[in-house]
């Protein structure tokens, strides 16, 4: 038995390390060679730690999560610099954008401001006056949102070409729309603002029939530059629509002040400065997306796809802004018919 144990414990391996020899320890940390690590740009952290965790995890589900909670930390890190800077953008454009949309009402209370410190039936024919003129191109809003529709969608597709045809068929359906309008005012005008005040108001009418006839003359300017305005908008310029009407806002007040207050027109010399004022503002908005390269003197008749394009853009449009004018309407008419029965 005894040669037995002997035999087996000579026929096992040698031991890799030996009990006769003192181990010892090097207390310097290990070196790894230069050309995979270097010392001057050390390991970032943040870049490891997923791999930790899947080792840690033996390659379960739950590593897979804390890589997609780093993937989406990092991520976040990386954006929020973006983020700011888009936000930047947005203040930059819809700044001046909003005064784009105020500078319409403004017109029309600078007219009631200057009238209303003249003649009383020209203060209260300046009511249905102004709310004819701009309900009726309100109608047309649909032009200003199928125009930035188009021109922003092309410049997308980086196609310029395509972009100046959208203007100019744009240019054609809004004048085309702009003259309907004035031959709609110029015989049907004094019809629309007796339905609208009612027969016992009739001694408002002429002078807001005055009013209306003289703003009229501006609606194919108006139109026009409400295409060209949301051209520049499309291409994410309002300055150049903003400079306009600020513009156009100043004439406006200037001519009021002098045509009503200093040479006595009234109400006539009220619409006239507006209607000057419009016309100066579509020319301005006409040259500022000359500058950027366009041509917005090109007009050209659009074919019958196009139209349908157009129609299929702004048939939704329009008819929301036709459901509003016509609620406004119908609530100012009942308002307006009670103030002038006390009024005058």
């Amino acid at each position: 038995m005894q040669a037995l144990i002997s035999h087996s414990l000579s026929s096992q391996p040698p031991l890799l390390f030996s009990t006769s020899l003192p181990l010892r320890f090097n207390p310097s940390p290990p070196r790894f060679p230069t050309s995979r690590f270097s010392t001057s740009a050390p390991v970032r952290r943040r870049s490891i730690r997923p791999v930790i965790a899947c080792i840690s995890d033996g390659g379960g589900g739950t590593g897979d999560v804390s890589v997609a909670g780093e993937a989406a930390e990092v991520k976040g890190e990386l954006e929020s610099g973006s983020i700011w800077k888009q936000m930047k953008e947005i203040v930059m454009f819809t700044g001046p954008a909003t005064g784009i949309w105020i500078s319409g009402p403004l017109m029309s209370l600078i007219d009631t401001v200057v009238v209303g410190q003249g003649s009383s039936v020209e203060l209260a024919a300046l009511g249905p006056g102004t709310v004819m003129c701009d309900n009726m191109s309100y109608v047309f809003m649909f032009l200003s949102i199928a125009t930035s529709n188009m021109i922003a969608t092309s410049l997308a597709k980086g196609d310029k070409d395509e972009v100046q045809h959208h203007i100019s068929t744009l240019l054609f359906v809004a004048l085309t729309c702009g003259f309907l309008m004035l031959l709609f005012t110029r015989f049907l005008g004094s019809w629309a603002l007796t339905a609208f005040t009612g027969s016992k108001n009739m001694q408002i009418i002429p002078a807001a029939n005055t009013y209306v006839q003289i703003r009229s003359l501006a609606w194919p300017a108006v139109l026009v530059g409400w295409v060209t305005q949301s051209a520049s908008l499309g291409m994410k310029d309002s300055w150049g629509p903003l400079k306009a009407l600020a513009v156009a806002s100043a004439i406006n007040g200037l001519g009021d002040i002098l045509l009503c207050s200093v040479l006595g027109y009234g109400i006539a010399g009220a619409a006239w400065a507006t209607m000057l004022s419009q016309i100066v503002a579509g020319y301005m908005m006409i040259e500022s997306l000359n500058q950027k390269g366009y041509n917005s003197y090109a007009i050209s008749v659009p074919s019958p796809k196009e139209l349908l394009t157009l129609i299929g853009l702004a048939a939704p449009v329009l008819v929301t802004m036709m459901s509003k004018v016509t609620i406004c309407a119908i609530y100012s008419q009942s308002s307006l018919k009670e103030l002038f029965s006390r009024f005058i």
